[in-house]
């Protein structure tokens, strides 16, 4: 009884616990409780930050790119309002173990990223890392699941296993996780085998599939020839061989593609303008005006809206499924 309660209920609960968080955290924030207070930390106070907007000593380091990710927040919400009393007519309809996993992880996309920009702290960096593997593992897992035997709780069980993981593993190693593997960028090739694979299903296409995670990383900038000549940088491509291992079956449906690509046309625009605000990555931003650290409009800002919008996209996409 108490189960179904909470899943009837997942939206205003969700809605309510989004609520406390954000009063919680302007308050921990206004009196500098949750902020480094460390001389090296504090001497960033007024120059600019990773993501172009200036460090602030108010009650976020970074306003704007702090308060974008109200946008997620609002996506999830969306999502959780739209699945609640609803008739289910695929498993990415109605209240089930998989859609309030996907709408809750959307909208700790908020609250994961607005720890790091807020607080310009490592474990703030740790949680808006770990809510975007949260989020970037559910689609390709799904698909897998989709083409095997597996059962909704099994999905879970992997989930919840693969997050546990990787929360210790990152937060204990930082980047890689001491292994030289990000899973987030590796999660996106998986995304796109698995959807390749689930379209195209055959016997071959299990042991021709990994080959597309080539594709998907000439689309980011890495060639091929990038890869072979660093192969002890880049062992981990072995892994795009794992939707064909777990495909073990064809897929009973067929999707509307058209949320795909809006999903994957709001991404990559979304990518774009993220590198476009990465002080890191690109310093002259800072010299030619690109960057423009006091504006109300930031490029990081708006690479949070656009992804936001794209987890709605996705969402209509698995909605999209009808059985054939």
């Amino acid at each position: 009884m108490n189960n179904i309660f909470i899943k009837e209920n997942v939206f205003k609960i969700t809605l309510l616990v989004s609520i406390l968080f954000l009063i919680i955290f302007f308050i921990l924030n206004y009196f500098q409780l949750i902020q480094s207070q460390t001389p090296a930390n504090l001497a960033l106070i007024g120059e600019i930050s990773r993501w172009c907007e200036r460090v602030s000593d108010g009650v976020f380091r970074e306003p704007v790119n702090t308060l974008s990710n109200l946008g997620f927040m609002i996506a999830g919400l969306y999502i959780l309002y739209k699945l609640t009393n609803e008739s289910s007519y695929n498993e990415f309809s109605g209240l089930n173990n998989i859609t309030i996993l996907y709408g809750v992880t959307v909208v700790y996309l908020g609250p994961g990223s607005m720890m790091m920009h807020a607080t310009n702290t490592e474990w703030g960096g740790w949680a808006d890392n770990l809510s975007m593997v949260m989020y970037i593992i559910i689609p390709w897992l799904y698909n897998c699941y989709k083409m095997s035997n597996a059962n909704q709780h099994t999905f879970i069980k992997a989930y919840i296993a693969i997050v546990i993981i990787y929360s210790i593993l990152r937060g204990k190693f930082g980047d890689g996780m001491g292994i030289g593997l990000d899973l987030f960028g590796v999660s996106i090739g998986l995304w796109v085998i698995s959807e390749f694979l689930y379209r195209f299903w055959s016997t071959s296409m299990r042991y021709l599939s990994g080959f597309i995670g080539f594709l998907v990383l000439m689309l980011f900038g890495t060639m091929p020839s990038e890869v072979f000549q660093n192969i002890s940088d880049y062992w981990w491509i072995v892994f795009f061989w794992l939707p064909g291992l777990l495909a073990s079956k064809k897929p009973t449906g067929i999707r509307t593609y058209k949320w795909y690509f809006a999903g994957m046309l709001a991404y990559m625009a979304a990518f774009y303008i993220w590198l476009q605000g990465n002080v890191n990555l690109n310093p002259e931003i800072v010299t030619n005006g690109v960057c423009k650290p006091d504006s109300l409009i930031q490029a990081h800002g708006i690479w949070h809206l656009l992804t936001a919008i794209s987890t709605i996209f996705f969402f209509y996409h698995y909605r999209s499924e009808k059985l054939v």
